[in-house]
């Protein structure tokens, strides 16, 4: 056990889905998981175990924001041993061709954060997915006919008050979209020799003022869900 995962040794499969929200976890794992099992549950950040399609995964929630997710991407690869993270979360659309409800798999995730920097000696890291679940997540999207953007986004540390001069970077740089914890996830795998990979939903569109609903966000993800673990799977 772990400061922050009351979870028994073995208690986690290889792969791991993280939802940022633990309520999208509860919810994942009673309506896609079979014989879905609670196995830690510190400060209501609740983490499952199951199968899906007869191979076990296990899903579970990371909180918002770097610091918070560092902590359970760390603690899964050190202390349990997991070897595959699939981020599955939400993040506001920044470019015009990506709309409300839309899935983006990030392909590069830049950063405001100085975390990576700390991890780098103080130089840019261009953090990235691991190759081999970003194909593979590209094949089943093909496969299952999935609308899919892949492409770069931007992690931000900040959720309120950003920058002026931020949104017309992103633009300029046709980044799809922005959320808060990729790009941590990509350093933390690459540092520690495992596979990450971000799938995201886009809640609401930063540029248009579309958006969704918390209780959308939390269970009508169904295509996002489906290419996780069909990519999960195979992973």
């Amino acid at each position: 056990m772990t400061p922050h995962i009351n979870a028994a040794p073995n208690s986690f499969a290889e792969t791991v889905l993280l939802p940022g929200d633990p309520l999208r976890a509860k919810y994942i794992a009673e309506n896609y998981l079979e014989n879905a099992e609670l196995v830690t549950d510190v400060r209501n950040m609740f983490g499952y175990t199951g199968t899906y399609k007869g191979k076990r995964i296990s899903v579970m929630g990371h909180g918002m924001g770097i610091p918070s997710a560092s902590i359970y991407f760390h603690e899964l690869i050190k202390e349990y041993g997991v070897k595959n993270l699939i981020r599955i979360g939400s993040c506001g659309g920044v470019a015009d061709d990506v709309h409300v409800r839309d899935i983006v798999v990030a392909t590069g995730a830049g950063t405001a954060s100085i975390t990576n920097r700390t991890r780098f000696a103080g130089y840019d890291y261009a953090a990235v997915p691991h190759f081999q679940l970003l194909k593979t997540c590209s094949d089943i999207a093909q496969e299952q006919q999935i609308a899919v953007h892949f492409g770069n986004i931007f992690t931000n540390d900040l959720f309120y008050g950003c920058d002026d001069n931020l949104l017309p970077a992103l633009q300029n740089m046709n980044i799809l979209g922005v959320e808060m914890e990729t790009s941590a996830l990509f350093a933390i795998a690459a540092e520690s020799r495992v596979k990450a990979l971000s799938i995201l939903t886009v809640s609401d569109h930063i540029v248009t003022g579309e958006e969704t609903t918390a209780q959308e966000r939390e269970t009508t993800f169904d295509n996002m869900m489906l290419l996780a673990f069909e990519t999960a799977i195979r992973a």
